[in-house]
């Protein structure tokens, strides 16, 4: 007998569950093709004929609490004999195509077949469960190819190989329908000969690295391969990481790169996530040399220092400082300095930059974060300082304004530009490059005039993000955007083209777009004599090193390093896996989730307490985006709790905290509690103590005391001789809803009136933007669809009249 007619004969009491409910619930809901109409219809056959007493008795079944007609009747029917096949052929000749569709998706796959890596020579069981109106067949598939001998819900493996690695799908039948499972992957590990003799099978489902990546020593134009292996269930998730940064696109266990070049050079590893469990591989070097020899037409060789003589340049190291200032004390509120600078300190750590990247500094914080930096530079180092937030221009000098700026601001309470760069010129470094993300008007209120002396010959490079006298604009949009600058810098950032000519391009680029088109134009100063580029290899001078400098450089590259994720066991069985993220080098994120928790256990929860008075501080959220993480949302693991420490700048002593873990046991009515403390030092930034108070005669001083460099009495010639490339700029008004560029907001710093003077032009509509608003969890490109919007914007743009 067949399969099918096995299937039909079968009495229509024996539906499963879930079959029956799905049809009663058709059935009942149903008017003129309901159960009335199958009653009707069932009455012409002799065999199962149903009365009107029958109909009656049934259709009281609505007056009982989750009564059913149908399913009243269908028991009627099957008492009499009634099989599928007859219900089948009823419900056709009623034209009710969905009740027999409940009968024939009647199948439901209750375990789905689970991805699992292995090493190979392990036995390994892949299965699928699934419930149907009747007993149900198995076939398991790999790829398009049936597996021979596996009609069981349970897919045995002995002793696996590499060739049965790949994707596998359980199909499930139920008379003429069937189901199919989910693909299931099989990731097999080979390992060598000793090694496997030695980890032998391990307990299934644990997460555990068998195959680690080894260092390597390459030439520009090699290929790099780099292997990661772990097993578990379900198969593991992997990340490679570049120096501490996530590599885009390279989240297999093999990692290549085809040709390489000198920015590939870096510290290499990989974070490998299953479930809630994630561990890292090993750490290992990827160290890319010059070719050592080169061909010219009189077969002539050249050595290392003679292909550097032929035009390459490089550095001694690479040190960046970036800092965003967005939630002012006592002027409104910046959104796009927290994007600029997470966007660009991914891109510089791309470049083997060692990177501190800051948010929210008060004076003091940021005259000891920059004394900080200027204690890395010294004979070649590539210097890079970016800042973005409120600031002005007065008489030739830039200002950067502090958090805590008074309203107004002068001079004294900000930190000048050309003294930082005079300082970072004496230091002989091999480049210096600023970027200012800031407003660059007149500031009325200031009447100080420092004079800075400024060398020509030392390598700066300025990049102003907008002309003088005029603001910088960001773009508009409901979610995460960059400014103006950023959205073209980091375009063309990792490009290999002389600084200069990378900044000339950007220029350009800001030049044509059409909402901003003659209202920001990039501005660039530079006395750069030679061609050096962002991307020039490192090639340390260890004979140039003195032990102070070791130190900092050291501490600098810890003020990005997160504490260790670690787990914690508590002696009611519950035990608790913590982890760490850093979304700047002052913002901590910490994540904890329970692993395991004992049966008898009905649930339980793990809330950090007793945390420093860190602000902003949000605790124990569901999701980062409730704690203000938004950039990093996409990268953190689910199902945690999340806590959000900033301001870590402001920790003085090491960072303890306490676990509280709450749970209720089945048995017991009240709530049980237990407590831990947890001690991470002192995370990230809070390394360096920027805390400490400033020394009055500091570096970066602008008030004026004898002898200080930003007041010295002489005026700057060698400054007003650097290499101008200036563009006009206007002022935009409103524009349109889609992608905004604002107005200044007329007195809103200072006291300024009916202009604004010192004000960064990063303009918001009301209410003022918070950084802790629900955003998309990543930032939002606002230009993608320009094209379909340009003539909205040219239509909403027009000039600002400057009074």
């Amino acid at each position: 007998m067949s399969q099918d007619s096995h299937d039909g004969s079968l009495n229509i009491n024996s539906l499963k569950e879930p079959v029956l409910r799905r049809l009663c619930e058709c059935l009942d809901r149903a008017n003129n093709k309901g159960w009335r109409k199958l009653g009707e219809t069932v009455s012409s056959d002799r065999r199962f004929r149903v009365s009107l007493d029958d109909m009656e008795m049934c259709s009281l079944k609505v007056l009982e609490v989750e009564g059913s007609p149908s399913r009243s009747l269908l028991r009627l029917m099957g008492d009499r004999g009634c099989t599928l096949g007859h219900l089948v052929e009823f419900l056709k000749m009623m034209g009710h195509s969905e009740a027999i569709q409940c009968l024939k998706s009647g199948i439901q796959i209750i375990v789905q077949p689970q991805s699992v890596a292995v090493i190979a020579g392990q036995t390994i069981c892949i299965s699928c469960y699934a419930a149907g109106p009747s007993t149900v067949q198995y076939q398991w598939f790999k790829g398009k190819e049936e597996v021979p001998n596996s009609s069981s819900p349970d897919l045995m493996l002995s002793k696996v190989q590499l060739q049965d690695a790949g994707f596998y799908i359980c199909r499930v039948n139920w008379g003429e329908s069937c189901e199919f499972s989910q693909w299931a992957q099989l990731d097999v590990l080979v390992m060598p000969q000793h090694t496997y003799e030695l980890m032998s099978i391990s307990s299934e489902g644990r997460l555990r690295v068998v195959i680690q990546p080894k260092p390597q020593n390459l030439l520009v134009g090699d290929a790099l391969y780099l292997e990661c292996g772990a097993v578990g269930r379900p198969l593991p998730h992997y990340q490679w990481y570049r120096d501490g940064i996530p590599l885009k696109n390279a989240t297999k266990r093999k990692f290549t790169i085809s040709e390489l070049a000198f920015e590939h050079q870096g510290k290499y590893r990989c974070e490998i996530s299953c479930n809630s469990e994630r561990t890292w591989s090993k750490e290992v070097d990827v160290v890319v040399g010059p070719r050592t020899s080169f061909q010219f037409s009189g077969a002539t060789e050249c050595s290392e220092d003679d292909f550097i003589a032929f035009g390459q340049s490089t550095a001694t190291d690479k040190v960046a400082l970036l800092i965003g200032n967005l939630s002012y004390q006592n002027h409104p509120q910046l959104k796009a300095p927290m994007v600029d600078v997470y966007d660009l300190t991914n891109l510089l750590r791309q470049l083997n930059f060692k990177v501190v990247s800051l948010l929210d500094l008060t004076e003091s914080e940021m005259r000891n974060a920059v004394e900080e930096f200027l204690s890395l530079l010294h004979k070649g180092v590539y210097g890079l300082l970016y800042y973005a937030g409120h600031g002005y221009e007065n008489f030739g000098n830039s200002f950067m304004v502090p958090v805590d700026a008074p309203n107004p601001y002068r001079s004294r309470n900000c930190l000048c530009v050309q003294s930082i760069l005079k300082l970072m010129q004496e230091k002989e470094t091999g480049l210096n490059v600023f970027l200012l993300d800031m407003c660059r008007k007149r500031n009325f209120h200031d009447e100080d005039m420092p004079n800075v002396m400024l060398q020509v010959t030392a390598n700066i490079v300025f990049g102003y993000a907008t002309c003088q006298d005029a603001e910088a604009f960001e773009l508009s949009s409901s979610g995460l955007t960059n400014g103006v600058f950023i959205k073209f810098l980091k375009e063309r950032l990792l490009e290999d083209e002389k600084i200069t000519v990378l900044l000339d391009r950007v220029a350009e680029d800001m030049g044509q777009f059409d909402p901003t088109k003659g209202k920001q134009a990039l501005e660039i100063r530079s006395s750069l004599s030679e061609r050096r580029s962002l991307t020039d290899p490192i090639l340390p001078l260890p004979g140039d090193y003195s032990d102070v400098t070791q130190a900092h450089s050291l501490l600098w590259a810890k003020a990005h390093e997160l504490p260790e994720s670690m787990t914690l066991d508590f002696e009611c069985g519950v035990q608790i896996k913590m982890g760490f993220a850093a979304e700047f080098s002052n913002v901590l994120v910490i994540y904890t989730s329970i692993v395991r928790k004992p049966e008898e256990m009905s649930s339980c929860q793990a809330h950090l307490i007793n945390l420093s008075d860190l602000d902003p501080k949000l605790m124990n959220r569901e999701t980062p985006e409730e704690t203000g993480t938004y950039l990093l949302s996409g990268s953190l693991p689910q199902h945690c709790l999340f806590t959000r420490l900033g301001s870590l700048q402001k920790l003085k002593e090491r960072l303890v905290f306490t676990v509280c873990l709450q749970a209720e046991y089945t048995a017991l009515e009240e709530q049980v509690q237990w407590t831990r403390e947890v001690d991470i030092g002192k995370p990230l930034i809070a390394k360096l103590d920027l805390h400490r108070p400033t020394r009055r005669n500091s570096c970066q001083q602008t008030c004026h005391m004898p002898h200080s460099p930003c007041t010295s009495p002489i005026p700057s010639p060698g400054a007003e001789r650097l290499l101008l490339h200036q563009i006009p700029c206007f002022h935009p008004q409103p524009s349109s809803p889609y992608l905004n560029v604002y107005e200044p907001l007329h007195g809103a710093v200072g006291g300024y009136g009916n202009a604004l003077h010192g004000e960064y032009a990063y303009h918001y509509e009301d209410p003022p933007y918070s950084p802790y608003m629900p955003l998309p969890s990543v930032p939002i490109e606002t230009t993608d669809d320009i094209e379909d919007m340009q003539d909205k914007f040219m239509n909403s743009l027009y000039l600002y009249n400057q009074p």
